[in-house]
């Protein structure tokens, strides 16, 4: 716990010395911001106090930031030569993955953080369900937490940050539209049910609604481990 401790504030360091971190964040909060304020589309067109339109928008900006964020994770690692360096150390995959991983999830919970105005704002137009709305941090959370775990995979394979940014954003695109799309176009049956479970809105839309489901909760630890495992597979295979 120590050494991922050690790797967790070694990649925070690193984020808050880099510009980039702050003009992420900017962009995020600006784009999140106008959608929801600003765009024919916002808050007040729709009539009633209600967070769902924040979580959607939310949704769609983490979808690209985390990509962002987790592209150089270990493509920039193995392009610079440090992460030979790293393995010849007594540092466990687990311990470095699990650094790389939570680092990236502090980043988000920040930046989600900074949309809690969003909250307080629409909670003086009228009632808000706060149990819904903790509910609907709480997925996005999660399905952050499952594409960072893509993100890591995807950098892991990849020897350049461009490529890893490429890969991780096809493979969450199957997750975020097409196994929902395919879905709707298989009707009923046990392929259509499948690709719905496999489908993340699926479960993100259940939790932003304010319906807690331990199989939502089954389905992003089962994403999160699947990617991270296949990343520690393909980091071994470095090692040895």
């Amino acid at each position: 716990m120590r050494t991922i401790e050690i790797i967790i504030r070694k990649e925070l360091n690193s984020a808050f010395n880099s510009w980039s971190t702050y003009i992420g964040f900017l962009l995020f909060f600006c784009i999140c911001g106008f959608i929801s304020w600003l765009s024919s589309s916002n808050i007040f067109y729709l009539g009633q106090a209600s967070m769902m339109p924040f979580f959607i928008v939310i949704n769609w900006t983490t979808f690209f930031m985390v990509h962002t964020l987790t592209m150089k994770s270990i493509a920039d690692e193995k392009r610079n030569g440090t992460l030979e360096l790293l393995l010849t150390k007594p540092i466990k995959t687990n311990q470095l993955i699990g650094g790389k991983f939570f680092s990236q999830l502090i980043l988000i919970a920040i930046a989600l953080g900074m949309t809690l105005p969003y909250y307080f704002t629409v909670a003086t137009l009228g009632h808000i369900d706060i149990a819904t709305v903790i509910l609907g941090y709480f997925g996005l959370i999660c399905i952050s937490a499952c594409y960072i775990s893509i993100g890591i995979f995807a950098s892991s394979l990849a020897r350049s940050a461009a490529t890893a940014f490429f890969i991780s954003l096809g493979i969450s695109l199957c997750f975020q539209l097409l196994f929902g799309f395919l879905a709707q176009q298989c009707g009923k049956g046990f392929i259509s049910g499948l690709l719905t479970y496999l489908s993340i809105e699926e479960h993100f839309d259940s939790l932003s609604r304010g319906i807690l489901d331990t199989r939502d909760i089954v389905y992003f630890i089962s994403v999160i481990t699947l990617f991270l495992s296949l990343s520690k597979f393909f980091i071994c295979k470095i090692r040895h």
